[in-house]
């Protein structure tokens, strides 16, 4: 395990050093050891999030070393490596960082699901479904339904979302507190969001949720609700949900920062602003690509209006085609709970290549502009487009747009 000095910690996390030997000393930061005089803290470690104590807590603390009290009715295992401010390069250390047990076990399930090892995700997660702790079982539904969509095990992905998307509707662990609540809210908005078919009748407001959930998993709320925003249209108040959630945020959590950043890109593209959409696209990728955080990518491709092919494809070939096989994969699955629910008819006979070339085609880009976009010559534009009106069945570039997530 890699470690930093105390002080290198303090600088992290903006704090006295003095302030991270008193942490280590009682044992709120996992895997810290000392060293003489001082501590060495591990480089994935975060900062706890409870920095002041009330004077009850404090003294019972200095009777000797103890581990964070969790809070009755709280629900620290709930997506645990979402909600942590870890230093790129270093998730994986900081998921083996935390002590033994389910939140420990929910972190290295949701490492392997956004690193694209959906088999292993699913393997991990399965075995919390029946777990005692509640925040360790809503995390699971979340992890195996979207899994096994990658793994093509459709009727169980249908049986984990909906268990996913009905945790509202009953109690959970005591099921009386108003934490464990938004927390059953945020799972049921979750499982929806990226599926885009229409949330669970009960949920209480999303503004009601928000403020009881930790930092980082109100980052990815603010996430799930500028993605639904753009599916309805509203791009520009979308972006401006994203702009905001990075404005509030107390530091970097990678996780939630990558899909708002993606989400920022559609919203961009939606609005024909491609540059400022690549900025965000590559602020995603710096966060991402240290840990090797692919899935977001591969999840929202089909809305990122070819701009993995302008950005990523020409500086990171061999990520772009892992990318690629995530994307096959992930949206065979999609298609396959998102089409019968609501009716739509996305397409399943695409390329990739020939789906952003449509979907730029839809919004009134023109052939050239395509070309230019995605580093492609205006000849194999002119070839994707007519192929794909051909396998649609359809005879001009403005009906392609009820085939695509436009």
């Amino acid at each position: 395990m890699e470690f930093i000095s105390a002080s290198e910690a303090a600088r992290r996390w903006r704090v006295t050093p003095r302030a991270v030997q008193l942490m280590c000393s009682r044992g709120r930061i996992p895997g810290a050891e000392r060293s003489g005089r001082t501590w060495l803290v591990p480089a994935g470690a975060v900062r706890p999030a409870d920095l002041r104590r009330s004077r009850k807590e404090a003294a019972l603390e200095d009777e000797g070393p103890l581990m964070p009290r969790r809070r009755q009715g709280s629900c620290d295992t709930l997506m645990p490596l979402m909600n942590a401010p870890f230093a790129p390069g270093h998730a994986r250390e900081y998921a083996e960082s935390l002590p033994e047990g389910p939140r420990r076990d929910v972190a290295l399930a949701e490492l392997a699901y956004f690193t694209g090892d959906a088999a292993q995700a699913a393997a991990l997660a399965r075995s919390l479904l029946t777990s005692e702790d509640a925040g360790a079982r809503l995390s699971a539904c979340l992890i195996c339904a979207y899994a096994s969509l990658a793994l093509d095990r459709i009727n169980y992905a249908r049986a984990t979302l909906a268990r996913a998307r009905a945790g509202i509707e009953k109690p959970i662990g005591g099921g009386t507190s108003l934490e464990m609540t938004a927390a059953a809210s945020f799972v049921a908005r979750t499982a929806s969001v990226l599926l885009h078919i229409p949330e669970p009748e009960g949920l209480p407001p999303a503004g009601e949720a928000l403020p009881l959930l930790p930092p980082g998993l109100r980052l990815f709320a603010c996430y799930v609700q500028a993605h639904r925003l753009y599916l309805e249209g509203e791009y520009q108040t979308s972006l401006g949900m994203v702009l905001g959630a990075f404005a509030m945020q107390d530091d970097v959590y990678p996780i939630p920062a990558i899909y708002l950043h993606l989400v920022a890109v559609m919203d961009l593209m939606a609005q024909r602003r491609a540059d400022e959409a690549r900025e965000h696209l590559l602020a995603a990728w710096g966060l991402a690509r240290p840990d090797g955080l692919i899935e977001p990518l591969g999840e929202h491709h089909g809305l990122l209006g070819g701009m993995l092919e302008a950005v990523i494809k020409p500086g990171w070939p061999d990520d772009f085609r892992r990318i690629i096989d995530i994307t096959y994969r992930f949206s065979a699955g999609w298609r396959r709970v998102h089409n019968p629910v609501t009716g739509d008819d996305v397409a399943d006979n695409l390329t990739t290549t020939e789906f952003a070339a449509c979907m730029l085609a839809s919004r009134g880009w023109s052939n050239a502009e395509i070309a230019a976009h995605m580093g492609i010559s205006v000849n194999r534009v002119k070839e994707c487009i007519s192929k794909s009106l051909k396998k649609l069945g359809v005879n001009s570039r403005k009906e392609l747009g009820r085939f695509l997530l436009s």
